[in-house]
């Protein structure tokens, strides 16, 4: 999946076309399947040099290298940008290109001190002026950038300053504590100053490689910066492939044609035979897909907070990762915050099929009868449609599951119909998580849930400069969106990624890896 649900043109690598629809879940039952697998890449120093082969889904031709407005060309901006704050794989911030940062007691206006002696690829120093560029970029109603939505409320792009070549400051329009947590976005990347019209096509950052050659839709290649500003990467070149579907994918990976199959959850069958195979191996990736039944709440019968409720409290998220992720995950009990994230409250209604019964009955819709639409686009969908199907029949709800074709999913179904599966890479900071995806009207918002208090909440936690009273803030917001929002969050999957047993140095959080420590041994 790409993180706003944009699948796009189909290419193949020659002779990747062994694995086929027989490698999906049929047989496999249990908890069992899932213990074989190994839980981490393989260790030990990759070898300086060489060329790690990745293949990609197929993506749109409209797909560019722009991070403001990218869809799905992750491994792209990954490769050849840097942030002014980043994620690290404990969950907390840390500085990228801004080496600090600190706002005034109010969280009102945020001062960024950034890194000195950092080249862009093309020899120029990056400056507070690249800084201030990228967010006025991101702002440009003519980028149409999916993170304006969540700057917008809060940054005029006329105020930004730069006092000094590596200090920016940025007067918010409200009070925000978590403001650095919103430039942590893979469509924040910073860009060289002035670059809007050119940067889809050349690529030119700060990151640790440079653009060699890059084709929306199909094949890429990018080299190592010798002057990056962190050391020059282990490996010499990235070369990208686009390839039409899983099974393609994994018998080019079984082939020894590419090393890493990336935006990819493996089937549990797949899985099994890479995993056994002399070539390759798998990583899981602990509770990185966020997968969700989204209930249109503009739709009947969900735009009754009561149905929404029953829809919840029908299905069990224990039998449901037994079913769908054959264990390998963890239940969500409808909250869309990882287990993991700090900011995770536990608290959650029961699986209560009699209460849910006893709900739509209050609604006028004992019975209940509702199409879940489906499909092949990811490995999990229909698996958890089924498991949904069966747990919910315990509470009167009688489900039928549609299958849509995979190549029109996201134009399609997504956000049209009133129940559909879908899922998210986690690793979104809260405030991010609930202002792209909750937020009344928000591009995102995909239930179409608004809810002027919850809206409210969110912006008194921003302007919480307290940590403990902002965290309690944002634990409040968790409650109204499992009780009353249209998400429901049966779990997090351990995405099941393979590459090559030759591959060092792999280790992913969110939907990212460092690319500076990945290489291979033997190289």
């Amino acid at each position: 999946m790409t993180d706003t649900h944009r699948p796009g043109r189909r290419s193949l690598l020659a002779g990747a076309a062994g694995l086929g629809a027989s490698w999906l879940l049929s047989g496999c039952t249990g908890t069992a399947a899932t213990a074989a697998l190994p839980g981490a890449a393989p260790k030990g120093a990759p070898d300086r040099g060489g060329t790690l082969r990745i293949a990609r889904p197929p993506a749109s031709d409209a797909e560019t290298l722009d991070p403001a407005s990218s869809l799905s060309a992750y491994e792209y901006l990954g490769a050849l940008y840097n942030r002014l704050v980043r994620v690290d794989a404990d969950g907390d911030l840390v500085p990228d290109l801004a080496e600090s940062w600190e706002a005034d007691a109010k969280a009102r206006t945020w001062i960024f001190r950034l890194r000195k002696g950092v080249t862009f690829h093309n020899g120029r120093r990056f400056t507070s002026a690249d800084a201030a560029y990228t967010l006025r970029h991101i702002l440009d109603k003519a980028t149409t950038s999916p993170q304006a939505a969540v700057l917008a409320p809060l940054v005029d792009p006329k105020t930004l300053r730069t006092p000094d070549a590596h200090t920016l400051v940025v007067p918010l329009k409200s009070p925000n504590a978590e403001f650095p947590s919103l430039l942590t976005h893979y469509n924040c990347y910073v860009i060289p100053d002035g670059s809007g019209t050119s940067i889809g096509r050349t690529g030119i950052g700060t990151g640790p490689f440079k653009l060699e050659s890059f084709a929306p839709a199909g094949p890429g290649r990018v080299t190592a910066f010798e002057e990056h500003w962190a050391g020059r990467p282990v490996l010499d070149v990235i070369a990208f492939s686009s390839v039409a579907d899983m099974s393609a994918r994994a018998n080019a990976l079984l082939a020894g044609q590419v090393d890493l199959l990336s935006q990819t959850n493996l089937d549990f069958a797949t899985a099994r035979v890479v995993a056994a195979s002399d070539r390759a191996t798998i990583v899981r990736v602990k509770n990185s897909q966020w997968y969700v039944l989204p209930m249109l709440t503009t739709e009947k019968p969900f735009t009754d907070v009561r149905v929404r409720q029953a829809m919840k409290l029908a299905y069990d998220p224990e039998h449901m990762i037994k079913v769908a992720l054959q264990g390998a995950g963890t239940a969500g009990w409808d909250n869309p915050v990882p287990p993991n994230d700090p900011l995770h409250i536990p608290a959650h209604p029961e699986h209560d099929p009699d209460k849910a019964r006893h709900l739509l009955k209050k609604a006028g819709h004992e019975g209940l009868t509702v199409d879940l639409y489906t499909s092949s686009y990811d490995p999990v969908f229909t698996p958890m449609a089924l498991a949904y199907q069966d747990s919910a029949r315990r509470a009167g709800i009688r489900v039928r599951v549609k299958t849509a074709a995979a190549d029109s999913y996201y134009t399609q179904i997504w956000m049209k119909k009133p129940l559909m599966a879908t899922y998210w890479y986690t690793g979104r900071p809260v405030d991010q998580l609930f202002t792209q995806i909750f937020r009344s009207g928000s591009s995102y918002n995909e239930t179409a849930w608004s809810d002027k208090d919850f809206d409210a909440l969110l912006d008194r936690a921003r302007a919480e400069t307290d940590d403990k009273r902002r965290r309690e803030l944002y634990g409040e917001g968790q409650t109204m969106v499992i009780e009353k929002g249209g998400a429901i969050t049966p779990m997090f999957a351990d995405r099941l990624v393979g590459i090559s047993r030759n591959v060092r140095g792999y280790a992913e959080h969110g939907f990212e890896f460092d690319y500076l420590a990945i290489g291979l041994k033997g190289a």
